[in-house]
Order: C-alpha cells, then sequence, then structure tokens
C-alpha cells in the first residue's frame, strides 16, 4: 500500500497511490495511516482521487483510521471516485466523513 502526505495550508493531505481498497492490503493500509496520524494535528484530507474500488475491509480500514486518530484531529474524505462514492453513500458513511470534490477544495474551499 503506497500512501504519501503533505502539509498544504496547515492541512496534512494523504494521498492513496493505489487503485484499490480491499481486503488484500486494509491491514497495511491501516498499519501506513497509523504512522501517519501519529504526526497528524488538526485537520487530515484522505486524497482518494486514484483508488476505483473500496470493499467492506478497505472501509473497515478507513474507518479504524478516523478511531485512531488523537482528540483535536478530524479525518476528511476528498475527490472519491464514482464506486467509491457509491460505497460511502449506501452504507451511510458519507453522513460520517466530511467529503470534499477534491483535496484542494477541502484545504481552501472558498477559492474560486
Amino acid at each position: 500500500m503506497d500512501l504519501s502526505s503533505r502539509i498544504q495550508d496547515d492541512v496534512m493531505i494523504v494521498t492513496v497511490n493505489a487503485l484499490r481498497i480491499d481486503a488484500a492490503v486494509a491491514i497495511q493500509f491501516k498499519d501506513h495511516m497509523r504512522a501517519i496520524l501519529d504526526r497528524a494535528q488538526g485537520r487530515v484530507v484522505l486524497d482518494l482521487a486514484q483508488v476505483e474500488f473500496v470493499d467492506s475491509s478497505g472501509l473497515g480500514a478507513i474507518v479504524a483510521a478516523m478511531k485512531q486518530m488523537r482528540d483535536g484531529t478530524r479525518l476528511e474524505l476528498a475527490a472519491l471516485q464514482p464506486n467509491v462514492e457509491k460505497v460511502f453513500r449506501l452504507t451511510r458513511m458519507d453522513t460520517v466523513f466530511p467529503i470534499h470534490v477534491a483535496a484542494d477544495a477541502a484545504v481552501n474551499p472558498h477559492a474560486s
């Protein structure tokens, strides 16, 4: 599981550089996210632009990442592909996570 992170305007953006978050990589995803989130403060945006498929294990891994965050930090999602967005909508997880159209929009929602 290839994840990269960067800070933009005090927001940590974690990019998933993979096509799938599924049972085959869910444990790796959780482990990598734990390592990244250990140094997170404030808002964290998970950029899912490259992810085309998330199964229940992948969804569980994303929820687990949210639950392991310290007080004062918040996990948000960005750039969900239609199939991934459908999973979040059908499971009502779209009511749990703030979802943005793109990572940049999450960082600066008032930019034109």
